[in-house]
């Protein structure tokens, strides 16, 4: 026969300081890997550039480069070889 479990008193939730910042920009572009911004850029340019170095090397990743004049978020996706 299987037991119950009996939920003890809640555990409060731990403060994390060592995570990657969530906030996006409000200027320039960003970054976003697995939905968490992770670099800022000044150039839309450098954004993309670095959005697609990372997908070759990690194709598995979700890469996005969000743009904070347009509040928009392009999905990074790579050509099939």
């Amino acid at each position: 026969m299987r037991q119950e479990r009996t939920q003890g008193a809640p555990v409060a939730a731990r403060a994390t300081t060592s995570r990657a910042p969530t906030d996006l920009p409000t200027s320039g572009y960003a970054l976003v890997v697995d939905g968490q911004a992770k670099r800022e850029f000044k150039t839309q340019d450098s954004a993309n550039q670095a959005a697609k170095d990372l997908k070759r090397r990690f194709p598995n990743l979700q890469v996005r480069v969000y743009d904070a004049e347009r509040n928009r978020l392009e999905q990074i996706d790579l050509a099939p070889a």
